[in-house]
Order: C-alpha cells, then sequence, then structure tokens
C-alpha cells in the first residue's frame, strides 16, 4: 500500500509528525469480470497510516538500537537468513519442510481478476466480515461499463460478492458503490472467509428480558446521544495528540510530568439508578414508572387444601 506519510520533521524546533494529502497512488491494476462483461479497473488505498506513535527498543547503557536475531532452539547459535528454510509443522515438533520453489508451486496464481459471483442485498453482509476497503475506479476503456456497474448497483442496492486472485493469495471480496461529491465510485471491501470469524455461540451470553420500565429509561437514554448521520470528522484520537505534545516537551528538554493514578469514580451498581443519573447528568428529569414489581401469581385453587392440610 502506498504510504503518505512524509516522515518527521527535523529536531530542531519541533518534531512532530506531518502527513501530507496528496493524490492517491494506483498500487494494481485488475479486471472485474461478470458474465461477458470485463471492466478494467485501478485500485487505490481507501485508508491513510495510522499516525500512531512507536517506539523502538534501545541499549540501556549507550542508546543504541537493539537488532533482532533468530537463535537456533537446538543449540543456541545465531542461525543467518541464508540457512533459514520454511517447514510445516505436521504433529508436535514434527516438521515437513519446503524450498521456495515448492512454495511457490502452492501460491494462487496472481491473474488480477476479480470475478463476480453472485449480487446480494448490501444490507446482508454482516459487518463482522468486513476486513481492509481499497477504492476502485475505471482503467482506460472502462469508464462507461464501470458507470453502469455502479448505477445499476445502486440502484437495486446490492453489492457484488466477487473473489479476487492476487498477491499469491485468492481473496473474497464485496463490491458495494459509493457516492461523493466529486462522481460515484465502487468500494472493494476484502471480506473474511467464514472460518476465520467465530461463531457468536461460543460466547457466553446472558438469558432474561429487559422490564419495560428498564427499556423506556433506556430508549430516553439513547435519544439524549442519538443522532441523524455519522460524522467521523467529529472524533479525533485525543490520546495520540496527547502522547505527541508530551514526546516534543521531552525532546525540548522537559520532563514528562507523571501523575498517580486517578481514583476511579463509584460504581452505580442499580441500573434503574444508573440510567436515572444519565439522565439526570445532562439535566433531564427520569419520567416516572411504575417499577412495583408484579404480584405473585396466585396458588392454584387445587392446591390450597392441601396447604391447610399441612399446617393442621
Amino acid at each position: 500500500m502506498t504510504s503518505l506519510r512524509k516522515g518527521c520533521a527535523g529536531l530542531a524546533g519541533s518534531v512532530s509528525l506531518r502527513y501530507a494529502w496528496i493524490m492517491a497512488r494506483a498500487m494494481a491494476g485488475a479486471t472485474i469480470s461478470f458474465g461477458l462483461v470485463s471492466i478494467p479497473v485501478k485500485l487505490y488505498p481507501a485508508t491513510q497510516p495510522s499516525a500512531g506513535i512507536s517506539f523502538h527498543l534501545l541499549h540501556g547503557k549507550d542508546g543504541s538500537r537493539l537488532h533482532q536475531q533468530y537463535l537456533c532452539a537446538k543449540d543456541g547459535q545465531v542461525v543467518p537468513r541464508d540457512e533459514m528454510v520454511k517447514g510445516y509443522e505436521f504433529s508436535k515438533d514434527q516438521y515437513v519442510t519446503f524450498t521456495n520453489e515448492e512454495l511457490k508451486a502452492l501460491e494462487e496464481k496472481a491473474t488480477q481478476s476479480i470475478a463476480i459471483a453472485e449480487f446480494v442485498p448490501a444490507d446482508k453482509v454482516d459487518p463482522i466480515y468486513f476486513d481492509r476497503p481499497y477504492y476502485l475506479a475505471p482503467d482506460k476503456g472502462g469508464d462507461k461499463a464501470f458507470r453502469l456497474l455502479v448505477e445499476v448497483m445502486r440502484q437495486s442496492g446490492r453489492a457484488a460478492i466477487a473473489r479476487y486472485a492476487a498477491r499469491d493469495r485468492l481473496y473474497l471480496v464485496m463490491l458495494r458503490p459509493v457516492v461523493a461529491p466529486a462522481g460515484s465510485g465502487l468500494v472493494m471491501q476484502q471480506l473474511l472467509y467464514a472460518d476465520e470469524v467465530r461463531p457468536l455461540a461460543e460466547v457466553p451470553l446472558p438469558e432474561g428480558q429487559s422490564s419495560e420500565a428498564e427499556l423506556k429509561l433506556a430508549s430516553q437514554v439513547v435519544e439524549q446521544i442519538a443522532s441523524d448521520s455519522f460524522d467521523p470528522a467529529a472524533y479525533r484520537n485525543d490520546v495520540r495528540e496527547r502522547m505527541q505534545a508530551e514526546i516534543e516537551r521531552k525532546v525540548a528538554g522537559h520532563e514528562i510530568a507523571v501523575s498517580a493514578t486517578p481514583e476511579q469514580p463509584a460504581q452505580i451498581i442499580d441500573l434503574m439508578e444508573a440510567l436515572k443519573a444519565s439522565l439526570a447528568a445532562r439535566g433531564q428529569t427520569p419520567p416516572k414508572l411504575d417499577e412495583r414489581k408484579p404480584p405473585r401469581s396466585a396458588a392454584p385453587h387445587s392446591a390450597r387444601p392441601k396447604a391447610r392440610a399441612a399446617r393442621g
């Protein structure tokens, strides 16, 4: 993936990371195919490199960088790369080794073909299967067919499930239309295979149902902070920005203030009280609800004489 990170500015003055927003460059070419239709396209990265802050391991004695080495588990000797081979563990500590030529023979042929297998309703693909996204744009000679595919998918509300053979693997992908001020395009969402997603049945889930009073209070809390749309620009990585500011202070010769861990606020155990406190924190008065427990059902008439007889 083409990285848009420009790098770190000179240490004289500020060391803040600066990222250049430039026109995305195509990563690869491919061909969308369905029926007898073929559309040449180009792939573009849909995400920016995470502006994460990373630290290197240094020797505390002299500040030199540390380098990773591979040691033989049997004799403890450092193994150079030209003596390394790849192996598959078929039993405990039992391996079968492969040459580079054999591994190449096992790889999927990179045909760069995006072969559509079916069109499905776009909202029927669970986001839990979503992996990395890419943008698709038409290559030379593909404009008309590309526009037609995007438009018919948009009008039908369907997405395309396809197989993409690239980089020695066969990827499962979903193509979905997107509309932007600059025009309409396609997102190719790399999907996880079914055996790469754990079933929900493996997770212990609570039983029972919420009461009507709890539902009413919870609904009011939800409506307090509800929005009609999602604006990702409204959210910033405050922790990263704070860390970057402290690092700049450290480079400038200042020490980072180490404070004691703040005490955690007392937790409200009662669910109804927690919901009411959430409303009160935003200046709303919780509605008056009938929280009385329903009366216990009377014992069957046939059981009453037996109870009296037992007391007698």
